[in-house]
């Protein structure tokens, strides 16, 4: 027997905006979700919406819960609550499924189209993204620790990429333009704050040369006009990405007109949920690498849609984390398996620290290369010194039989 017996949720009060989510079936195994922002109403969504329908459900029919789960009455369009639920449902469910199988995630959709994945480091720090908030690194701001990397591309991008050279990472990104939305909520980058932020950009190339690739990152800030001028002039640096330039990630013809008028390729998008989006923004020509958060998709069984469209488009995959160690491992997972991956995002501040407090395994980055998880399922489990700590707040929902 198989049948879902509990959902059992996680989550921390200094880490706002992260909940982890276990699934215990009839035959005693349990499967691991994730997924980030909202925490206490994805908690809500999962008990009171989700848990009556799927407790007693047979947990290996995964195809039909998701369709289920992602297509009901309002609110399943995007990566809002509801779909962030189902994302983390679906993790645990193909965690189950590799269970079963006794076999890693990756093989049970069907086996690796390469047997490791080039890693880049996202250039955060320690404590990036705990709350859901942007960090901004202003002139008071000091390294809390080696790997601070968000405030030493901000200081000396250049000893940075020697830095990650050093141990064995190939490619990097930043987000320097950042500090400059506010002001004119993204509608206007002045020539002078323009040239501020190319120089980290600058200082990497005088650094290092094209040893390390790099990707700049846009966080959906910026209108047309400053989006375009941007990626203009970050043209001389040869950078491998700009992602979610436009303050509208879902805007086709946005994407379309600004992809025509640069030639650095335009990589979207973290943020969409489900299926359409994908297909609406590659049949109309918008994006040049596709990317996407299985904790804010749709989990596994979505997520695998939108890699098979990257693949029909012929469009480089590259599954995000900068959020949390489970959609890390599913990514990872997904990285492995889809035709077209490129890269497995990283970063080596959290790899370091806290996401070693959580789980039992993390991915094994050998000179630049995440390599394929051994152990059935995401081949990681909470940590019981997790699960024991003194604040941590426990939900449960349980079938009665």
């Amino acid at each position: 027997m198989t049948d879902i017996r509990c959902l059992r949720t996680f989550r921390l009060p200094e880490r706002p905006s992260l909940i982890w989510l276990e699934i215990e079936t009839s035959d005693g195994r349990v499967g691991l979700g994730e997924t980030f922002r909202g925490a206490a109403t994805v908690e809500t969504c999962l008990h009171e919406e989700l848990a009556p329908w799927l407790l007693g459900r047979d947990a290996r029919h995964i195809e039909g819960i998701s369709r289920h789960l992602l297509t009901p009455y309002v609110g399943y369009n995007s990566s809002g609550t509801e779909v962030r639920s189902a994302s983390a449902v679906d993790i645990a469910l193909w965690d189950l499924a590799g269970q079963r199988q006794g076999v890693p995630i990756y093989q049970a959709l069907g086996g690796g189209a390469r047997p490791s994945v080039p890693v880049y480091n996202t250039c955060a720090g320690y404590a990036f993204n705990t709350t859901g908030q942007r960090r901004d690194i202003g002139a008071d701001d000091q390294a809390a620790g080696p790997y601070d990397d968000q405030v030493a591309f901000m200081r000396d991008a250049g000893a940075l990429a020697k830095s990650l050279l050093a141990e064995g990472y190939k490619a990097m990104k930043i987000w320097p333009f950042d500090i400059y939305a506010p002001a004119s909520g993204g509608h206007l980058i002045s020539l002078p704050d323009l040239e501020k932020g190319l120089q980290p950009f600058r200082q990497i190339r005088e650094a290092v040369g094209n040893q390390i690739e790099v990707m700049c990152e846009l966080h959906g800030l910026f209108g047309g006009h400053s989006a375009l001028r941007i990626c203009q002039a970050l043209e001389d640096y040869n950078i491998f990405w700009v992602e979610d330039p436009l303050n509208k990630m879902d805007d086709v013809a946005g994407l379309a007109d600004l992809r025509r008028r640069t030639r650095v390729p335009i990589c979207g998008s973290e943020t969409l949920g489900g299926l359409r989006p994908f297909r609406d923004l590659l049949a109309g020509d918008a994006l040049d690498v596709v990317m996407l958060d299985l904790a804010w998709c749709g989990g596994f069984t979505e997520g695998r849609k939108i890699a098979a469209l990257a693949q029909a488009y012929n469009r480089p995959l590259a599954p995000h984390d900068c959020t949390g160690p489970v959609t890390l491992m599913a990514g990872l997972h997904m990285a492995l398996h889809a035709p077209t991956a490129i890269y497995q995002e990283v970063v080596r501040a959290t790899l370091a620290t806290w996401y070693r407090d959580i789980l039992t395994e993390l991915p094994v980055i050998h000179e630049g290369m995440a390599q394929a998880p051994i152990s059935a399922g995401l081949g990681t489990r909470l940590q019981d010194s997790f699960k024991q700590q003194s604040g941590l707040i426990v939900r449960e929902s349980r079938s009665p039989c």
